[in-house]
C-alpha cells in the first residue's frame, strides 16, 4: 500500500470524525458507529483522483473520541484518537501528533474537512454548530451545511453521502451498520 493510500486512509479517519483505548471512550447510551467508509478527493489540474475504502469504527464526539479504519479482514490501516488539544494518528509507518482534527485534515488534504459535523451527518441530522438548509431540489432528501450537500435518500439502509463540489471536490460515502 503506497503512502498516498495511507494518507487518504488517515484522511478518512478524520473525515468520519474521528482511535486508541476505544473501550474507555464509550459513554453510557452513546453507540459506536461502525460500517464501511469511502473517501474520494478529485485531482486538480490533471492530477489523478485519490480514494480509499475501508471499514470503520467511530466512538465519541468531535471533542474526545477515536476512529479505526480497517481492511475487510479486520487489519487496522490507521487509528486516530483525540482529546482537547491533541490528536494522535497511528499508521504502520509510525505516529504523528496534531493539535486538533482540522490540523490533521489540513496536513493530509491541504484543506480542512468539517469533522465536527460528520458525527451528526452519519446519524442523519444536521450539525447543531452551523446553519443548514434543505437540499435543492427539495425532493432530494438531505440538507446543505458548511458548503457540503448531505444526501440521506437511502439513510434507512444506513447509506449517507456528503459532497463538496468546491475544488478539489470531495465525496465521503458511509454505510453505517444498523444494530
Amino acid at each position: 500500500m503506497g503512502s498516498v493510500t495511507l494518507r487518504i486512509g488517515a484522511l478518512a479517519l478524520a473525515a468520519a470524525g474521528a482511535l486508541s483505548g476505544c473501550a474507555t471512550l464509550r459513554e453510557p447510551g452513546v453507540a459506536a458507529l461502525e460500517g464501511r467508509l469511502s473517501v474520494r478527493v478529485d485531482g486538480e489540474s490533471g492530477a489523478p483522483a485519490r480514494s480509499l475504502s475501508a471499514g470503520f469504527q467511530l466512538l465519541g464526539d468531535a471533542e474526545r473520541g477515536s476512529l479505526d479504519l480497517s481492511t475487510p479482514l479486520g487489519t487496522v490501516l490507521a487509528r486516530a484518537s483525540w482529546s482537547p488539544g491533541q490528536v494522535l494518528l497511528v499508521t504502520p509507518q509510525g505516529s504523528t501528533r496534531y493539535t486538533d482534527l482540522p490540523a490533521l485534515t489540513r496536513d493530509l488534504l491541504g484543506e480542512v474537512l468539517p469533522v465536527a459535523a460528520l458525527f451528526d451527518w452519519l446519524r442523519g441530522r444536521p450539525w447543531a454548530g452551523a446553519q443548514s438548509s434543505r437540499n435543492q431540489p427539495p425532493d432530494e432528501i438531505g440538507f446543505l451545511q458548511l458548503g457540503w450537500q448531505v444526501t440521506l435518500a437511502r439513510f434507512d439502509e444506513g447509506f449517507v453521502v456528503a459532497r463538496r463540489t468546491e475544488p478539489p471536490a470531495v465525496t465521503v460515502r458511509a454505510w453505517v451498520d444498523r444494530p
